[in-house]
């Protein structure tokens, strides 16, 4: 199955957060969350988040896909980090796979993940901020090639259901979804 690292950042959006790690999950996916560092995650709504690890210890594993929660200040730490820039350059240069939602798709920007592909995000993140190259979208989810994108909480089912299906294919997302009882 599929091996996904989830860096979870100060400050993040914990529904993000927690229903691409659930959903994932669901699809029996291999999910390992990790913290800028040792500490205790506090996210934007002041719900604690514990990772599975460090992200040092993290990147000493392979993975499959990156995905990025958003909120905020949780984007801006993550956007600050090198070894998040590091790892996805890393990532897209080996052919595997990101996805970021709300304010994150512009960390993926900045690692200069969304040259030549279209994406979307919270409104007012990609939008504003004058990047070549990139087409922004507005739309709900954005897979464009090895990248995923998302606008925000109200979309982080869809997003991680989109992951599903990236990474396991329709079939999978199909029996994930059916279980939720969307319908």
């Amino acid at each position: 199955m599929p091996k996904v690292l989830v860096p979870l950042a100060q400050g993040c959006e914990e529904m993000e957060a927690v229903t691409i790690i659930d959903i994932l999950r669901r699809a029996e996916f291999t999910v390992v969350t990790a913290g800028l560092d040792a500490q205790p995650v506090r996210a934007s709504r002041g719900t604690v988040l514990l990772p599975d690890m460090p992200l040092d210890k993290a990147l000493e594993q392979d993975f499959d896909m990156v995905v990025l929660p958003g909120g905020l200040p949780g984007s801006d730490h993550l956007d600050a980090d090198r070894r998040i820039h590091g790892l996805l350059v890393k990532m897209a240069n080996s052919g595997k796979f990101a996805g970021a939602i709300c304010a994150a798709p512009k960390v993926l920007a900045r690692a200069g993940l969304l040259e030549g592909k279209k994406a979307t995000s919270y409104p007012g993140v990609l939008d504003q901020m004058a990047l070549n190259n990139v087409t922004y979208t507005g739309e709900a989810v954005v897979r464009d090639g090895n990248i995923v994108t998302s606008r925000g909480p109200g979309t982080a089912l869809d997003f991680a259901l989109t992951i599903v299906e990236m990474l396991a294919g329709k079939s999978a997302r199909d029996k994930v979804e059916k279980a939720l009882v969307r319908e």
